[in-house]
């Protein structure tokens, strides 16, 4: 048996721009994405913490150091600038693999910089704002 499992999850980062006239994807800056183990095209999961949309989508590479989360084609009608989103990437496991699994959680302060990152979450955390 395989499960579907968390594999890595970007935690309150805020969108910094929203460009619906672009193809498509969700732009994340360089250093966001490593710090994640997320790779460009790479399909992820999008969660908007302000008004409850959800869309999947596919990862563009921005600029290293910009801070960058820009919504880009038809999602971008889902956001707002300013909202914050939490964006998830999954992977198929094993069921061995699966029991011992942990993700990489990044957690996201001020100006979309990198506050925290951990491989765990526990029942009832509060993260600060």
């Amino acid at each position: 048996m395989h499960r579907e499992m968390l594999r890595a999850k970007v935690h309150r980062i805020t969108v910094t721009e929203r460009n619906v006239e672009y193809e498509g994807s969700l732009t994340l800056g360089a250093e966001m994405m490593k710090a994640c183990d997320m790779l460009p095209y790479e399909r992820v999961d999008v969660y908007d913490l302000d008004n409850g949309n959800r869309f999947s989508t596919y990862l563009i590479e921005g600029r290293s150091g910009s801070g960058d989360c820009c919504v880009n084609g038809a999602a971008a009608h889902l956001v707002e600038q300013g909202d914050k989103l939490i964006v998830c990437a999954y992977a198929v496991v094993d069921e061995a693999e699966a029991r011992g699994h942990r993700p990489t959680v990044v957690l996201v302060g001020e100006r979309n910089r990198i506050r925290e990152v951990k491989t765990e979450e526990r029942a009832a955390t509060r993260v600060r704002s």
